[in-house]
């Protein structure tokens, strides 16, 4: 017998229910809170927004047909991330890996064969400021979410098996348990914890010593205001040699 999830208010509940009897447009106002923080959630799983639509589309389409085995034992935010964890690792498991350029291979030298062109991208792209979901946020916890869809980030988690990057955004950056995290994995507590450990010393490995987000915080917006005032005054004046400085600092 199907129930609803503790905490539910009866707004949801009400929408839960018809959305049990068929009910598509009670359906869509259920997931619609949750749509863009589960879009960058198979954003930082893939690596890229086009394989993120997919696979959210994809995740939809099973939470929709599975609606009636939702039995409320969990809040119906969990159970769509761990339909939409799952959507992603079976798009890990078709596709090839996400990579940087440089990651790609090494570089080719004057004069060298270009090779076959690729068939498919197989890079990394970045996920756009206003796709994410701030809501009230404050300054810290914006600095903090933005980070979490980083470009490095991101690249530096594509090199992970795809169970120790599930883990370890369920964990670290999603905050879910480790038994919240295990069971949207389908193992063991002990495996995640596991899985989480590997993760976090893979990705330390790979990134940057300071976050882009980290050095935004630190020159506060009065510093970044003055950077960009800077930037746009260069090139206004088409100063290229201030612009090149400006960059490589």
């Amino acid at each position: 017998m199907s129930t609803t999830p503790t905490g539910a208010t009866a707004q949801e509940r009400k929408l839960l229910e018809a959305a049990r009897g068929g009910d598509a447009d009670a359906f869509g106002r259920l997931v619609d809170p949750h749509r863009k923080e589960l879009r960058a959630h198979c954003y930082r799983m893939l690596g890229s927004v086009e394989d993120a639509d997919d696979a959210l589309q994809e995740a939809l389409l099973r939470a929709w047909r599975g609606l009636q085995k939702f039995e409320g034992r969990s809040s119906l935010r969990s159970w769509l991330y761990r339909i939409t964890t799952n959507a992603c690792l079976d798009v890990i498991s078709r596709r090839p890996k996400r990579v940087l350029p440089m990651d790609h291979g090494p570089a080719a030298g004057v004069g060298d064969d270009l090779g076959d062109p690729l068939t498919e991208s197989a890079w990394v792209g970045p996920y756009a400021d206003d796709q994410i979901d701030d809501g009230h946020a404050g300054p810290d916890a914006r600095y903090e979410r933005r980070e979490s869809v980083e470009l490095a980030f991101i690249a530096a988690l594509q090199h992970l098996p795809a169970t120790q990057r599930a883990a370890l955004i369920l964990r670290d950056v999603l905050g879910f348990s480790a038994r919240e995290a295990a069971e949207a994995l389908e193992t063991t507590v002990a495996s995640v914890n596991g899985a989480l450990r590997r993760a976090r010393k893979a990705v330390a490995e790979k990134l940057p010593g300071q976050s882009q987000q980290a050095t935004l915080r630190a020159l506060g917006d009065d510093g970044i205001r003055e950077v960009v005032e800077r930037y746009i005054d260069a090139w206004e004046r088409g100063d290229v040699d201030a612009i090149l400085a400006m960059l490589a600092e």
